[in-house]
């Protein structure tokens, strides 16, 4: 049975929660790709997720804050950053669809090796500072010791009040931010990671500066100078993730007849 990763609303979480976070100021800058660009990172078990064609590039900025683990408190020098990734889209062989991220930059230090140790996925050390002035909301990024994998995205969100209506049955808007879980490889296995949150209280919004590295540090040269082909931005949501579910190791092959 295919899994179901398209409505607004989560499916079950299909085990405990180990960790919450508050995901804010949430700016999500789209490309359609062909797929065959995007089939080269897709980690074993997993291929391109498809909509009308074309597969897609994402450039996700936001703040992290409030994150607890198992039930406990917050803790906000742990947890408390601004983050920026590029992310593409991935459906495994049982149907569940996610994300894998090709980087995701983070500035503060601890976070980005525990990631990298617990879960394999590609967090990066950076500066980073999220800022709004006069109705924009801008990112700004640079890697350490690699300064071409830098960022500025500005983003002006619309009107609010166009969340419950243009968007909710928006197909591509769906497509780009209803995932609820990530695939990556780690430690020779591909994994899945389930997160569940509340429906995106998605609003339009246009890109008004971008300058960025990020894209062709992850293997995707030129694509920001094209105009992208979805901006969409996300006040607030608060999410929790269950432990990652690892697909079996391969089994000897079978002996042949």
């Amino acid at each position: 049975m295919a899994f179901n990763a398209l409505s607004p609303e989560a499916p079950p979480l299909g085990g405990a929660a180990i960790l919450r976070q508050r995901w804010s100021e949430v700016s999500f800058v789209h490309w359609r790709v062909d797929p065959g660009v995007v089939e080269p990172y897709m980690p074993p078990g997993c291929s391109p997720d498809v909509l009308d064609g074309s597969s897609w590039v994402g450039l996700i900025g936001f703040q992290m804050s409030k994150s607890s683990f198992l039930g406990g408190p917050a803790i906000p020098w742990l947890g408390d950053f601004p983050e920026v990734n590029v992310r593409l889209y991935s459906i495994d062989e049982h149907g569940r669809r996610g994300v894998v991220f090709r980087s995701l930059e983070a500035s503060h230090l601890i976070p980005v090796l525990v990631a990298r140790a617990a879960f394999g996925l590609r967090y990066q050390w950076a500066s980073m500072k999220i800022r709004q002035h006069q109705g924009e909301v801008e990112y700004t990024t640079r890697r350490h010791g690699q300064r071409a994998a830098a960022s500025t995205l500005r983003v002006r969100p619309g009107p609010q009040s166009k969340a419950d209506t243009d968007l909710a049955q928006d197909p591509v808007a769906s497509f780009l931010t209803s995932r609820w879980g990530f695939h990556e490889r780690h430690l020779g296995r591909t994994l899945y990671c389930r997160n569940s949150h509340e429906p995106w209280p998605l609003q339009p919004a246009e890109l008004t500066h971008l300058e960025d590295g990020l894209l062709a540090a992850a293997g995707f040269d030129g694509l920001s100078t094209r105009a992208p082909d979805s901006v969409l931005y996300a006040p607030e949501v608060t999410t929790v993730f269950a432990a990652p579910q690892r697909a079996p190791r391969p089994g000897p092959p079978e002996p042949r007849g």
